[in-house]
């Protein structure tokens, strides 16, 4: 039997070992979260639940109703601890319970699928009639994420068809992207396009040229999604139709929309995290029930409803009537399905989705020549070959420096899950990548050290943003060392991790005095926006309630941002503040040593990085003793 021990000593450039001990370590995840879904459910209250963002309780039902997919589901709401980031989204399982007075927890039998979900209001897809009927007779009625069962049998059936490949392009892919063959390009004359600059016109060449994959490595502001678009319109010069996917929906959301707005057909399977009409105009279900054989579809599937309430009653022979008719109907819905269907994929010129959901049964048959992964350094491998398998080649865009996967189960983090395609292929096949070396986001001086320390020093700033700033004779990058001022760090629980309520008053002071420098009126004229990061949950959660109940700050509350540094990926703002929180006399500084974690942190400011900590607790490692170096050697200059 092959074990993961074995494995470790095996070669490992064989693709087949290599993908066996994938397939143990998503085991091994897979068990764990089973597990800790299993202990949350059993042991854990529902006031804890809710604060982990795991649940909604009381929660209200609202109308159910047939959507255009056929599918009957119910609107949910709740209006307690909204300012609470849930973590409900289109595809995952939710299952329903009652809590009696005494707070004994009853759960519904059956699950149903969040359609969507945005702060207030969800809507589910629910299993049948009786289902809704039990959701809105209940009194005190609760919805929470159930154990996600679904995309793990989706990734392990993926991993299995990428093992068992023989003489199909599938088997070529594996072994060129996990193993020794070569990735071939072709010989094509370079376009040339202005607009980009150099490192984004190679890149999207060398996506152009690629017969088999290629990289688009884009550290932060480098323009990423800009050269990706790009690549993708002009393979649409070539090409009728590509797939586009991404780990998570809000990425494929964003990917879509700047597609969009280049005049691409964009039809975006799943629902969009952020609703709004345009986002909603290229999803599948808004396409499907605004094409004009819709409203006779959607007769027949009434008249087929009411017919099923009458197919048990009456004579036999009206019984028979009645199913007869049934049959003919049902024949004519497939029908008109079908034509809607074929009618809205052969017009698409690109199909969007997260790579779970390219799985889905309305792409089932259908293959590409081209996937495009975005943030593909934040996606399981197993996940992006449930797309490879559907594609004849593939380009891969993100940054491996930057955050990496969620894994729960430390043990298959540590043997290699956490490990992406991407970064695999970037150490491997370094001639299939293109790194963008310009940035057009941070001040040359906040770009400087995670330029050096990630990016081996090869990025440099857009002339327009090198020298960038709000006041005169600032220092873009400080750092407020507490070492001398008897801050400690507090453990609040697993999931939240620790907390620091001095330092995080001390930034909300140091954040004041920053806005008086500026001036009110002028932050509030020129809109300038802050990011108040912090790599610990609790932290999050402390500085947001003070900033809610400081009256001073009000003015300002739709300009502030406060979040993990998960949070924080890909996005950016004039102003940074980061509360780094540890603060112990061993020099344990746990989360922070994920160094990819810090990089994303230091690289969301423009023109302002302001970082709290204590040096003595945090020098310990070398990363932060350097850019504590590095900051001194700025304010002394």
């Amino acid at each position: 039997m092959i074990t993961f021990a074995t494995m470790k000593e095996q070669d490992s450039n064989s693709p087949i070992i290599h993908l066996q001990q994938q397939q143990l370590l998503l085991r091994m995840e897979y068990e764990y979260e089973k597990e800790e879904f299993k202990r949350q459910t059993e042991n854990m209250g529902v006031a804890r639940k809710v604060k982990r963002g795991l649940c909604w309780y009381p929660a209200t039902p609202g109308r159910s109703y047939y959507n255009s997919l056929n599918q009957l589901v119910i609107e949910i709401t709740h209006t307690e601890n909204t300012d609470i980031e849930h973590n409900f989204e289109f595809g995952r399982p939710v299952c329903f319970f009652r809590q009696s007075a005494d707070g004994k927890i009853t759960y519904m039998n059956f699950t149903a699928t969040v359609s969507y979900a945005d702060e207030t209001r969800m809507v589910a897809i629910m299993p049948g009639a009786g289902a809704v009927m039990e959701v809105q007779e209940t009194d005190n009625l609760g919805v929470q994420l159930y154990f996600d069962e679904t995309s793990y049998r989706t990734m392990f059936e993926a991993l299995e068809d990428t093992l068992r490949s023989k003489g199909n392009r599938l088997a070529e892919l594996r072994d060129i992207l996990l193993g020794t063959s070569k990735a071939g390009f072709r010989e094509l004359y370079p376009v040339r396009f202005p607009w980009l600059n150099s490192t984004q016109e190679t890149a999207v060449n060398k996506v152009l040229c690629a017969r088999d994959v290629a990289i688009v490595h884009g550290p932060p502001g480098t323009g990423k999604t800009t050269t990706l678009v790009e690549a993708i319109y002009e393979t649409l010069h070539r090409e009728p139709q590509v797939l586009v996917c991404a780990q998570s929906n809000t990425a494929v959301d964003w990917i879509s929309e700047k597609l969009v707005d280049r005049g691409v057909n964009v039809l975006r399977i799943g629902n969009p995290t952020r609703v709004n009409d345009k986002m909603l105009s290229f999803t599948y279900e808004r396409r499907f029930e605004n094409h004009p054989l819709y409203p006779e579809l959607w007769s027949i599937r009434k008249n087929l409803r009411e017919l099923g309430s009458r197919a048990r009653r009456g004579s036999y022979d009206e019984r028979e009537g009645v199913r007869s008719r049934m049959s003919r109907l049902r024949d004519r819905a497939t029908a008109l399905e079908i034509q809607i269907n074929a009618e809205l994929f052969d017009g698409a010129h690109v199909i969007a989705s997260t790579l779970v959901s390219s799985n889905h049964r309305l792409l089932n048959g259908r293959r590409f020549g081209t996937l495009f992964i975005d943030e593909a350094a934040q996606a399981l491998e197993a996940a992006c070959w449930i797309a490879i398998r559907k594609a004849d080649r593939v380009l891969l865009a993100g940054d491996h420096c930057q955050l990496p996967p969620t894994i729960k189960c430390h043990e298959a983090a540590r043997g290699g899950l956490e490990r992406t395609l991407m970064e695999k292929v970037v150490s491997n096949k370094p001639a299939v990548v293109s790194l963008l070396k310009v940035q057009y986001r941070m001040h040359e001086e906040i770009m400087k050290f995670p330029s050096q320390w990630f990016y081996n020093g090869e990025l440099e700033a857009a002339p327009e943003v090198r020298y960038r700033g709000i006041l005169d004779w600032d220092t873009p990058i400080h750092w407020i060392d507490t070492s001398e001022m008897d801050f400690k760090e507090e453990f609040v629980g697993e999931t939240f991790g620790r907390i620091n309520k001095a330092e995080a008053d001390l930034l909300l002071s140091e954040l004041k005095i920053y806005i008086n420098r500026i001036s009110g009126n002028r932050i509030l004229e020129e809109k300038i926006d802050f990011g108040i990061i912090s790599p610990y949950k609790a932290q999050v959660q402390y500085l947001r309630n003070k900033i809610k109940a400081d009256a001073s700050l009000k003015p300002y509350r739709s300009l502030f941002t406060v979040n993990t540094v998960d949070g924080f990926q890909g996005q950016e703002r004039d102003v940074i503040f980061i509360s780094l929180v540890r603060a112990n006399e061993e020099g344990q500084i746990g989360f922070l040593n994920d160094l990819r974690r810090m990089n994303v942190a230091i690289t969301r400011a423009r023109m302002k990085l302001v970082i709290l900590g204590e040096a003595e607790t945090l020098k310990h490692h070398v990363f932060y003793r350097k850019l504590l170096e590095f900051i001194q050697n700025i304010g002394n200059q």
